[in-house]
């Protein structure tokens, strides 16, 4: 009896290996398996895909709301300012979030009329990190700018927070962009519709980008109108913006339309304090003369004031281009840390 389990045993079924056609021993057949899913393969348990990252980055003059639309859409906890007074003093992510089966990363800037840093300041951190992101493979998805819908008219300042935004995207990017009015409030009153209408219609305000491919929209100031308003960019290729492609061709930001256009308003602020330095000499000659030596005084006082003014203005665009290199270099580092 024993010769014969030792027979059977020793004749196992042969079969066709499917990879290389020749005839193997069959291995023994598992519980509730049957010689015609003996060789089926294995079915392949592949993880889930991690969800791509896109970013996105919010700008706008200071007292906007743009930190605000960021924490509300992400649920970050990023610093907010009070009033006009900036809080955001350089570029800072918020936390990533779902939406539209990716995760999104907002990028906050501080604007070029911070009340912390000169508007060279402002550029060089903006264009460092922008440049970093480039050079890191992470293009942006689109850009969104935000306006208060609640000022009863556009200053010089905010206008200028504007042109320089223009300068930094450029109009191949305008498809990407977003502008976004904020602080509707709880009505939408005549006023704000007027001032929403000026806005749309005018070439000195979102006129020229609006045509180029930008799109005009509301936030209301909760989680579900920031994220209808992110959903316009999840679905659409990244851009390079036109700063992102000037640095990655010459490395060099004085080579760049948003520094051309810095440089011009510095130049023409430094012209305007040239004069008013020119006037107050004239009036403290005419004190001297009078002998009004409490008049004196406090002209002697303005003109040193305007003096270091335009001395400062002068030497923001020369130390530009040498600083720039610096905040590159810091900006690099700090992304690594946090990489690692």
């Amino acid at each position: 009896m024993g010769g014969c389990l030792s027979y059977f045993t020793s004749r196992r079924r042969k079969v066709q290996d499917p990879e290389s056609g020749r005839q193997v021993e069959a291995q023994p057949l598992r519980l509730g398996q049957t010689p015609e899913t003996e060789l089926r393969p294995e079915p392949e348990i592949r993880p889930e895909p991690e969800p791509k990252t896109i970013y996105i980055a919010v700008m706008g003059a200071t007292g906007s709301g743009k930190t605000t639309f960021i924490n509300i859409a992400s649920g970050s906890n990023l610093r907010v300012g009070m009033g006009l007074e900036s809080c955001t003093n350089e570029v800072q992510t918020s936390q990533s979030f779902p939406l539209d089966g990716k995760r999104v990363v907002l990028v906050d800037t501080p604007g070029f009329d911070d009340t912390t840093k000169s508007d060279t300041d402002v550029l060089k951190m903006i264009a460092a990190y922008l440049q970093t992101m480039h050079k890191q493979e992470k293009l942006l998805s689109g850009v969104i700018y935000m306006h208060r819908i609640s000022d009863i008219r556009v200053g010089g300042t905010s206008r200028r927070d504007f042109t320089m935004f223009q300068e930094l995207c450029g109009k191949e990017a305008y498809r990407n962009v977003l502008m976004v009015t904020n602080m509707w409030g709880d009505v939408v009153n005549e006023d704000s519709l007027a001032r929403e209408q000026e806005l749309r219609e005018k070439d000195i305000f979102f006129k020229p980008i609006l045509e180029n491919g930008a799109l005009l929209l509301r936030h209301m100031n909760d989680q579900e109108s920031a994220h209808k308003i992110i959903q316009k960019l999840t679905g659409i290729d990244p851009v390079a913006l036109r700063i992102q492609s000037e640095l990655a061709a010459v490395n060099d930001i004085t080579q760049t339309s948003a520094y051309a256009q810095l440089n011009r308003e510095l130049m023409e602020q430094a012209e305007r304090n040239r004069q008013e330095l020119e006037k107050l000499r004239v009036e403290l000659e005419e004190a001297a003369q009078a002998q009004d030596e409490e008049t004196r005084m406090e002209l002697q006082e303005e003109s040193e004031k305007m003096e270091a003014e335009l001395l400062r203005v002068q030497n923001e665009a020369a130390m530009l281009a040498s600083e720039y290199q610096a905040e590159l270099r810091r900006i690099e580092e700090q992304l690594h840390a946090r990489a690692g």
